[in-house]
């Protein structure tokens, strides 16, 4: 589990993060949702220990990584998965070599065993003999895959994921939700989504951190999120007439039972 604790953050004069708190359950897709500019991507580097609050603390497991010693933040970071927007694979490795980085990183094991490891992680997300081929020689959505192999290839605790979706076609989209989702659940990871995809949001959505201007504004799960009465939320979520609808449809539903 993971818990922030009023967190603050500000660049110059401008106010990013006002007296944010939050938990990320253990074991489940926690994700945090807002329009852009809501704050949501500086708590996830804040969580990570990219960047370091004004004030504040940020829990793993009870261990405050804010005021931790950088020895003992190092050894959390092993711990911790990155799936990026942009999957940010080196262009000039292989599929293999890029998902063998961070056991080159950060362990000594023989070259077979690290080779073992990034096989095992690749049949798992379904790139079975993508080994030798390079980023440029596959789509948007293989990559997503290697980097998320990548991501779990050091057995991590904790998956961060910088809007899995973003560039994929709807298709593929579901896809990776479905592998992140079962993922997190046979490894029992807490994983942590940066997302604006509502399919997301509503399929996929154990535990739900809403951003706004900078505040937590909402907290709950995906079933929660429907019958909220927060008006920022409900426009962010139900924007077009049809999701509304949508919302009125499970609403009139749910009492009906």
């Amino acid at each position: 589990m993971i818990e922030i604790k009023s967190v603050s953050k500000s660049f110059e004069e401008k106010k990013v993060l006002i007296d944010v708190s939050a938990t990320m359950l253990a074991g489940k897709t926690n994700l945090i949702i807002g329009s852009s500019g809501s704050g949501k991507t500086v708590l996830m580097k804040i969580m990570v220990g990219l960047m370091t609050p004004d004030t504040g603390s940020v829990f793993y497991e009870g261990k405050d990584i804010v005021k931790m010693p950088a020895k003992d933040l190092k050894e959390i970071r092993t711990q911790i998965g990155m799936l990026f927007q942009g999957s940010a694979l080196f262009d000039s490795q292989t599929v293999e070599q890029n998902v063998m980085f961070p056991l080159d990183m950060f362990t000594r094991q023989t070259r077979r065993e690290k080779m073992k490891r990034a096989n095992e992680v690749l049949v798992r997300v379904g790139l079975e003999g993508a080994n030798k081929k390079f980023p440029s020689e596959i789509s948007g959505g293989m990559k997503k895959r290697v980097a998320l192999a990548r991501a779990i290839v050091l057995n991590p605790k904790f998956l961060f994921c910088d809007e899995p979706n973003s560039g994929l076609d709807p298709k593929t989209s579901l896809l990776i939700d479905e592998l992140i989702h079962d993922i997190t659940k046979e490894f029992n990871i807490t994983t942590v989504i940066n997302t604006h995809d509502m399919n997301t949001v509503m399929e996929r959505g154990d535990h739900i951190v809403y951003m706004h201007q900078g505040k937590k504004k909402w907290e709950g799960t995906n079933h929660e999120i429907v019958f909220s009465d927060d008006e920022d939320l409900n426009d962010f979520i139900f924007a077009s007439d049809f999701l509304r609808r949508a919302k009125e449809m499970m609403m009139i539903e749910e009492k009906a039972k």
